[in-house]
């Protein structure tokens, strides 16, 4: 320690994290205003200002997930305390991930691998920013939080977590415990040694073991009781994703069609709908698959092409989408096209619950008036990506959902919350495969006489793993939460995604490094590990376009 900076202890962990939240929302509060008089007139984000400050917009958004971390990790570590639950690791865990962040709050955050974000750059006078790093709690966290020898004691406590599972006390109650640990028993036991192969081939997921998902209740987790579902909240949904994602992503994605199909039909479907289509996606019965994105049209949902015309009891579709997962397979597409069209905007466009057949063997589409070919890709290849084709494609005018056009848009707006945290667990599960791997591969590795887990440079990037997948966590848990006690987390999913995705990203181009050479054969699951981390930043919302919608709320919201 330097500089008079305080020993950080048991006794005064919690007081220092106090008050270096303090200390940040204070700062927080400062840099919304330097951001807003970049891109805020009339007190309203300026669309051409926020485009044109892009760098510092967006980089108020990372730097208030930070702050968000911050603040949770330390309600994570006290809920823990009080509850008997707060140990060692967990004391380290809190200390390296306070102590990192407020250091690359001082000098940079990483928004991506190249784009560093200065606090000064946003146009906070450097006297404040001064300030804020002198202040007592904030200089002892920041010089003494993640220091080498916390690495070494986080690495040596984790070292037979991959046997264990012990990588730091979750926080969870007993009943999401259970959970967790029946699904990480799936994943172990149907998933992570099959996984690989079934990436290698560029196969479909096995039929058999969807079955076993949906008899396990994946796809009816958050349905209500009366529809067929087990009436569970997003907490369980996050843990269930978490832990499938950990044994293959492809596996911990299955559910995300089925959760954002149901969501549509729970919140803009009429009764009979839900009557109809919940049971079947609940029981695995049905298959769903999202079909919103066009070619050339990426987030700009607005401006979709793909058009339905009514010809009696039945909408023609006609158009293109791209980037359409599990495609093939499903039994229905929650579709969105464009019913009025003189708009040019979101007001135009509804959505379908549009049917069709599955694969067979002759050919993926066997639908009339519906074309597709495969979309080949790096990694999250389970369910296989898709650009289809629609040429008056019949859809039945009763699978409208909610039985009126022009709501599509909406309708759709509603399922961003759940997807993103959804997202966010599924980064954390992809996370926590890395560090296994990684883990694993550092232990049984021998160079220079030694395991190289040995080494600082590689167990301390294994301990950052232990940490901030732990910050990701919390993140996402808090979404999940105020999602489950009904309150707006469009705010907090976003965060929580964002973060996690980058995580995910970091874990596995590390746990890679530490396989050195043989990381990069294809032979290793690390290598698909890496594949399939790279897509978390993209899809469900673009890092950029994530960070956009943060700070747009965060404007709206003072």
């Amino acid at each position: 320690m330097t500089d008079n900076a305080e020993t950080i202890t048991l006794d005064n962990l919690f007081d220092l994290c106090e008050e270096a939240v303090t200390a940040t929302d204070n700062l927080a509060g400062t840099v919304r205003m330097a951001v807003a008089d970049l891109i805020v007139r009339d007190g309203r984000v300026d669309r051409k200002l926020l485009q044109a400050h892009q760098h510092p917009a967006h980089g108020f958004a990372w730097f208030t997930t930070y702050v968000e971390a911050l603040r949770h990790m330390l309600a994570w570590g006290r809920n823990l305390e009080a509850e008997g639950r707060y140990g060692e690791l967990e004391q380290l865990i809190l200390q390296a991930a306070s102590g990192e962040y407020l250091a690359q709050i001082a000098g940079g955050i990483p928004m991506s691998q190249g784009e560093i974000l200065r606090i000064a750059e946003l146009g906070v006078d450097e006297d404040e920013i001064n300030a804020f790093l002198a202040l007592p709690a904030v200089k002892t966290l920041r010089l003494g939080g993640n220091t080498e020898g916390v690495r070494a004691r986080i690495a040596e406590l984790v070292a037979d977590s991959v046997a264990t599972g012990a990588f730091g006390d979750t926080g969870l109650d007993e009943t999401m415990d259970m959970i967790r640990d029946q699904f990480h028993r799936f994943a172990d036991e149907k998933v992570i040694d099959e996984a690989h192969e079934w990436h290698l081939k560029d196969e479909l997921i096995p039929a058999d073991v969807v079955q076993q998902m949906g008899d396990l209740g994946v796809f009816g987790l958050t349905i209500p009781e009366e529809y067929g579902g087990f009436g569970m909240g997003k907490m369980a949904m996050c843990v269930v994703s978490e832990e499938l994602s950990r044994g293959y992503i492809g596996v911990g994605s299955l559910g995300t069609r089925s959760e954002i199909a149901a969501e549509l039909i729970l919140n803009g479907g009429t009764e009979e709908q839900k009557q109809q289509w919940l049971p079947k996606i609940a029981s695995g019965e049905i298959l769903p698959t999202a079909v919103f994105t066009e070619p050339g049209v990426g987030s700009d949902l607005g401006s979709l092409r793909t058009r339905a015309v009514k010809d009696g009891d039945t909408y023609k579709i006609t158009g293109n989408k791209t980037w359409i997962t599990h495609a093939a397979r499903a039994d229905v597409m929650t579709l969105l096209a464009r019913t009025d069209p003189d708009t040019n905007n979101y007001s135009g466009l509804s959505m379908f619950l549009a049917e069709k057949p599955r694969m067979n063997e002759e050919t993926d589409f066997p639908a009339e008036g519906m074309s597709g070919g495969e979309i080949e890709v790096l990694g999250y290849r389970g369910m296989k990506e898709y650009e289809l084709g629609f040429d008056e494609f019949n859809v039945k005018a009763e699978n409208l959902l909610g039985q009126a056009e022009g709501n599509g848009f909406k309708q759709l707006m509603t399922t961003f919350e759940s997807a993103r945290i959804q997202t966010a667990a599924r980064a954390i599960g992809v996370a926590q495969c890395a560090l296994e791997l990684g883990l694993t591969y550092a232990q049984e590795r021998v160079q220079f006489s030694r395991p190289i887990y040995e080494f600082p440079r590689v167990f301390g990037k294994l301990a950052w793993m232990v940490v901030e997948i732990m910050i990701a966590r919390q993140l996402s848990y808090h979404a999940a939460r105020q999602k489950d006690q009904g309150f707006r987390c469009d705010l907090e999913a976003g965060m929580a995604k964002l973060l996690g995705a980058r995580v995910a990203w970091a874990c596995a181009d590390n746990a890679l490094q530490v396989h050195g050479g043989n990381g990069y054969a294809q032979e290793y699951t690390i290598s698909r590990v890496l594949c399939d981390a790279r897509i978390l930043n993209i899809f469900e919302g673009a890092a950029e376009i994530q960070a956009e919608v943060i700070t747009r709320r965060l404007m709206e919201s003072n």
